[in-house]
């Protein structure tokens, strides 16, 4: 039995080593080569911080994009999914308000038109993209509230939009503060 106990002893120490301090430590220098030093992307207007652009936030004024639900408040601390089935009564209730809300700000949009990222949290609770689907789609809203062209607004959109990496992982998307930042600058 002792030839068994001192090897698992002695790797036990050697894996608390390497994963709780030499790990941690070469991700802590590889986060001071990033930019910000790994403290996350900011964006500023003014030279004054608004956000965080890997962020969700929310925005339910009808002169910006809206973002995706939280299913977590967009706190970051507690980032987490709603753990709630496709099946789960109050998730469907939630989810048709969030639609029922939705179309009431964008008139003229029907219930099958509506992108299901506009109206379902992520995973995270947190993610700070929708499609160009859910963009586009609140467009004539947008174009409505601010008196522009909804060409001009679609455009936009389109300006945004950030292709898969490599053009192979994961579908086009758009950083819904870095979009809405945009909008703000279209008047000056």
């Amino acid at each position: 039995m002792k030839q068994h106990i001192l090897p698992a002893i002695k790797l036990t120490f050697i894996l608390l080593i390497f994963l709780a301090v030499i790990y941690p430590a070469l991700i802590w220098v590889g986060a001071q080569a990033a930019p910000n030093k790994g403290r996350g992307e900011v964006s500023t207007v003014n030279g004054k911080i608004v956000g965080y652009t890997n962020e969700g936030q929310s925005f339910t004024w009808d002169k910006y994009f809206w973002s995706r639900p939280s299913a977590v408040g967009y706190n970051a601390a507690g980032s987490g999914g709603s753990n709630k089935g496709p099946n789960n009564e109050a998730y469907l209730k939630e989810v048709k308000n969030r639609l029922d809300t939705f179309l009431v700000h964008n008139a003229g949009v029907k219930k099958e038109q509506v992108p299901g990222d506009i109206v379902t949290a992520s995973g995270s609770g947190l993610d700070p993209d929708i499609s160009p689907e859910a963009a586009y789609i609140q467009a004539a809203r947008i174009a409505r509230v601010r008196d522009l062209p909804e060409t001009e607004i679609k455009e936009l959109i389109d300006k945004n939009i950030e292709k898969p990496l490599a053009g192979l992982f994961g579908p086009p998307k758009i950083n819904v503060l870095r979009l809405n930042i945009a909008l703000d600058n279209l008047k000056k």
